[in-house]
């Protein structure tokens, strides 16, 4: 049995892993690269997978930096299942149709350009035509369910706590005689106590294990100490009547910081602000939270029963159309304004941006992680001005970065969660995670576990 790393091998986007046995190929994740780095070219190039060859793919959970090649395989051939908890298949649904769009958009401009140049044109990445046959292959699995997905390879998901329906794989494989070996694909670790989300769920044993890696070398702020700080930025803005831009994954994060809001409004501790949640996929992404709100922990299951969230959030705005986006920029009295996308690389936020970076009256408040290459890590790390659709723009904005709304697990959670795992003696392979990080989880393993590491990169194999 052989797994080939085909992506987020020295890097947190791209994740995907190709599982082949004698008489099986199944591919766990299949994710968008993104940031520094993520070329047209690096996308398009899928060997050594061949989707008409795949029997089934395992998907851990629906950001795009572990779904957003599915349409690929789609458009190349791939007729198999894909295995996935009913709420990663809904969501999936949502981020990919928006991808396809924002890709065919891309490529429209692109090659309007070209032919004033004389080139030919040149082919999106995918359509939306092959993002709606990605949903079709869709099955759903429930936590805990064992399920066969190949000739000799089993599978079983548990909770990751990483967002709505995100699970790690515990992968049973055979060859058909006595021998079993049990793989374990991580996927995005959550955070303890994250808000609405179950805390992960560890597993027992493994011979190998796929750990990600993404905060390796350091935990995050306390979430308590970093509400703390989110709620003086907005007391201050309440008070002097200033606005506060929020760029945030569509999926996910927005929903978690409007259980903040509401939260606060409901604690009094501040008065019903405006909000306004500027953010078609957003909006989508809270009806699917509702729809599954059995994946909620106790507490938000509670809330939702009696109602609170409603009452909580009767400030809150839904801005579905442009036009309704547009108009924000007309309002000149305390607001909060949450709009994709997180990293700053399109969406509503960069109009947002383009009205209001500029301004020293605008709090702009990064609540999630910011690869290279992108405008958000440019803005974080103390950029004076920055250009926005060809344009340059001062940054006067007061800057903040809260660092506690992390959806990844930080060092000390990744080593606990490990822990249940280490007995079994595990080959430990860390992904999903840049050089240091990566170097840095790898000491403390070696140290508290008395296990080695690998550290692959792209395109690597591991044996087992």
């Amino acid at each position: 049995m052989k797994i080939t790393l085909c992506g987020a091998a020295g890097e947190v986007t791209g994740s995907a892993y190709l599982v082949e046995t004698r008489s099986a190929r199944v591919l766990v994740d299949f994710g968008l690269f993104q940031g520094r780095g993520a070329t047209d070219a690096k996308n398009r190039s899928i060997k050594p997978i061949d989707p008409k060859r795949l029997d089934a793919v395992v998907l851990t959970h629906a950001h795009l930096d572990h779904c957003g090649r599915l349409p690929i395989l789609a458009r190349r051939g791939f007729r198999g299942p894909i295995h996935a908890t009913a709420a990663t298949a809904d969501l999936a649904e949502l981020i990919l149709l928006d991808s396809a769009h924002i890709q065919e958009e891309d490529t429209e401009r692109l090659n309007r350009r070209r032919v004033r140049q004389g080139k030919p044109e040149v082919e999106s990445l995918y359509s939306t035509a092959d993002a709606e046959a990605v949903h079709s292959r869709f099955q759903s699995i429930n936590y805990g369910e064992r399920r066969d997905i190949a000739d000799g390879i089993s599978i079983r998901l548990v909770d990751a706590g990483h967002m709505l329906g995100s699970a790690s794989v515990e992968m049973t494989i055979s060859d058909g005689q006595a021998t079993e070996k049990i793989v374990v694909f991580s996927g995005d670790i959550g955070t303890l106590h994250t808000p609405m989300l179950r805390d992960p769920t560890p597993l027992p044993a493994a011979d190998l294990v796929f750990l990600e890696s993404t905060y390796g070398d350091r935990d995050h702020r306390p979430l308590d100490q970093t509400l703390v700080e989110f709620l003086e930025i907005l007391k201050d803005a309440v008070n002097a009547r200033e606005r506060v831009l929020v760029p945030a994954f569509a999926v996910g994060r927005s929903q978690q910081i409007l259980y903040h809001l509401a939260e606060f409004i409901r604690d009094r501790a501040i008065p019903p602000i405006p909000i306004f949640l500027d953010s078609p996929m957003a909006i989508k992404a809270v009806e699917i939270y509702r729809k599954h709100t059995q994946l909620f922990d106790q507490e938000a299951r509670q809330l939702v029963r009696e109602g609170n969230f409603h009452h909580d959030l009767a400030s809150l705005h839904l801005t579905r159309t442009p036009d309704e986006s547009r108009k924000i920029n007309n309002f000149r009295d305390a607001a909060v304004i949450i709009a994709s996308s997180g990293m700053c690389e399109g969406g509503r936020i960069l109009h947002h941006l383009r009205h209001n970076l500029w301004r020293t009256y605008v709090h702009l408040v990064f609540v999630g992680y910011q690869a290279g290459g992108t405008l958000g890590e440019r803005i974080v790390h103390g950029a004076k001005q920055v250009k926005i659709f060809g344009e340059p723009v001062a940054v006067q904005a007061k800057i903040h970065t809260l660092g506690g709304f992390s959806g990844h697990a930080g060092q000390s959670e990744l080593l606990d969660w490990f822990g249940h795992l280490a007995g079994s003696q595990p080959k430990v392979v860390l992904t999903h995670g840049e050089d240091n990080p990566r170097a840095a989880l790898q000491a403390q393993i070696r140290s508290r576990y008395q296990l080695d590491s690998h550290l692959p990169l792209l395109g690597d194999v591991i044996e087992l």
